[in-house]
């Protein structure tokens, strides 16, 4: 984290803490031919690692500057062998670190990327070059006579976008043209400790109280051998109003009443079962 926000403070008047950032991944765009048959080559893809780095986020590739809520503090190029375009390229994408500092303003659009509802993103640069991927021809020079979308030999025609002069923003939108570009996750070291702390508190505390029915519900029942009704129903009510360490001291009294085995030892092994429970 201390990497991220070194970066991440170069574009800041000030050094900004943990707690007053939002940090998260998003896939900006990648070397699979997306809906409009275009594809950025994986040369493309190196030239925008660098020209990303700084640029802000935005929605609809509106240029207003009140639409302003993210931005870029650093990039990778990812390969994955792996995985395969649909034209049988290994794939490779590029990924950014982004940033907003937390507002009131922004607490919701926080809450909706966590929940994978501004996901999608696409990205505004300038190609100098649009190749035909059958031919290699320039199309902005002249037109080669192949069809995007058509399949020639073994090559699905596209354009292949290549010397990327400039990359202006990115944005959120709802349907972008590159399918896999978008949110990949969000992160917050703090966030997630006590998020585990969270879980784990509640999983405690949900043992805890299975263990207070249960030892409850056998307190009542040595309550109810009591010799007198009166006294059985006195021992009851007060039962019920016990918390799990009175019911497991009171459980171990009637138990040494009732078995004559002494009061002190089994004091002990009351204590001893109370510490393990909250352990």
């Amino acid at each position: 984290m201390n990497e991220k926000l070194r970066k991440l403070n170069q574009f800041t008047r000030r050094e900004h803490t943990e707690e007053e950032v939002y940090l998260f991944d998003v896939i900006l765009c990648d070397n699979e031919i997306d809906r409009d048959r275009e594809r950025f080559s994986e040369s493309a893809l190196e030239q925008m690692k660098g020209l990303f780095i700084g640029k802000t986020g935005i929605f609809d590739h509106d240029p207003k500057s009140s639409g302003q809520t993210a931005r870029i503090f650093d990039t990778e190029i990812v390969h994955e062998p792996e995985k395969k375009t649909s034209d049988g390229r290994p794939y490779v994408c590029l990924k950014a670190q982004a940033y907003m500092v937390r507002t009131q303003a922004n607490a919701d659009l926080i809450r909706e990327i966590e929940g994978g509802i501004k996901k999608e993103v696409s990205v505004s640069c300038s190609a100098a070059k649009h190749l035909c991927s059958v031919c290699g021809a320039d199309r902005r020079e002249s037109a080669c006579g192949h069809v995007s979308g058509r399949t020639y030999g073994e090559k699905i025609c596209h354009t292949i976008l290549e010397d990327i002069r400039d990359a202006y923003e990115w944005s959120f939108v709802a349907v972008p043209a590159q399918v896999a570009a978008g949110v990949t996750k969000f992160y917050h070291e703090k966030e997630v400790s006590e998020m585990d702390a969270q879980k784990k508190y509640e999983a405690q505390e949900k043992l805890l109280s299975q263990v207070e029915m249960q030892l409850r519900s056998e307190v009542m029942q040595l309550c109810g051998k009591a010799k007198s009704g009166a006294v059985s129903k006195a021992l009851c009510t007060a039962a019920e109003k016990m918390d799990l360490q009175e019911l497991m001291v009171f459980k171990q009294e009637l138990l040494a009443e009732q078995s004559g085995v002494p009061q002190v030892q089994l004091m002990g092994e009351c204590m001893s079962a109370v510490e393990e429970y909250h352990c």
